[in-house]
């Protein structure tokens, strides 16, 4: 059926069977066996043989089927509804695509249902189905995995934007300052602005999954979940000190451009006075006077070109020495 990228049965941690949607019920008849299904993008009526075999609360479903939901954890009676936010990088664009993932548990049953950019949890299944030891523990350890994964996917994520970074700095500060570079700043700044609504939320929810108010979740796989409290925690301070560097880098280029702003209007200022000598001077002249005493000096001309010249020199070189030109 389109939307089921697998639907597996296990016992003792261990894959029995694959199952199709209309025999969950009969498998979930043996009480040592659970359910995991990895849905992507399924359509409605997918989700409404899924809610019906698991006995799904209608809001979480609606969630499931809208998408677009910010990370959170919600309690629906025997049943967990959770929703993580997943990233991958574009380097078509040189962004960061966002996606979700949303997460039923029960005491037998894990459903998961992607929706946009994600990648694939076959690894993550593999991996747990090579150790049954840990995969007994039920949909609980399946529920750290899952959400390991997910966590872990920030972290290249993250070592890319710093490496944006570390290129803006050296264009900041030895390069000929531009309008792109801050354009690029400011997207910088909005793609942590989204790892950060991503992650941030992850710290509350796994440190809920470690309080022992939630009994499906087993005292021996709280302790996994920690695991994945301090990825978030690390992935958080590592978003704050790349948002503060990027501020820090903001307001360094601003100040570079208008010290280069000044430093264009020094040179002009200083020019406009240079030229205003001559002007003076051809302005003088330039006047029909009849009785000007310069015009009838045999050295009139010379002496006048010379002066010009004398002064607009000494203003060249006093620029030059004080740096404005």
């Amino acid at each position: 059926m389109s939307g089921i990228v697998n639907c597996a049965a296990y016992a003792g941690g261990r894959r029995i069977t694959d199952v199709k949607i209309e025999e969950i019920s009969e498998v979930l008849k043996q009480p040592d066996r659970f359910v995991w299904i990895g849905l992507h993008e399924p359509d409605a009526d997918l989700l409404k043989q899924v809610q019906a075999e698991f006995g799904l609360h209608d809001l979480a479903v609606e969630d499931a089927l809208r998408a677009h939901q910010r990370p959170k954890l919600e309690q629906y009676g025997d049943s967990l509804f959770i929703v993580l936010r997943t990233a991958r990088l574009n380097p078509e664009r040189r962004g960061i695509d966002l996606g979700e993932t949303h997460l039923f548990v029960g005491a037998r049953y894990l459903v998961s249902v992607r929706h946009g950019a994600s990648l694939s949890y076959a690894d993550v299944r593999a991996r747990c189905e090579a150790t049954p030891q840990l995969l007994a523990k039920g949909p609980g350890f399946a529920l750290y995995a899952l959400m390991d994964f997910i966590v872990d996917q920030y972290f290249p994520i993250v070592d890319a934007l710093e490496g944006e970074l570390e290129a803006l700095e050296e264009t900041i500060f030895g390069e000929t300052l531009s309008r792109a570079t801050t354009s690029r700043i400011y997207e910088l700044k909005r793609d942590l602005l989204e790892v950060k609504r991503a992650v941030s939320p992850l710290v509350d929810i796994c440190n809920r999954l470690m309080r022992f108010d939630i009994p499906l979740i087993p005292d021996d796989t709280r302790l996994y979940f920690r695991d994945v409290y301090d990825h978030a925690i690390r992935i958080n301070e590592m978003v704050d000190v790349l948002r503060e560097l990027l501020t820090t880098a903001l307001e360094a280029n601003l100040s570079l451009i208008a010290v280069s702003q000044n430093e264009a209007m020094k040179k002009l200022a200083a020019w406009a006075a240079i030229i205003a000598v001559p002007t003076m001077v051809a302005g003088v002249y330039g006047m029909n006077f009849r009785h000007m005493p310069e015009l009838d000096w045999l050295y009139g001309y010379p002496a006048a070109m010379a002066a010009t010249l004398g002064i607009c020199g000494a203003l060249y070189f006093g620029f030059r020495r004080s740096g404005w030109l």
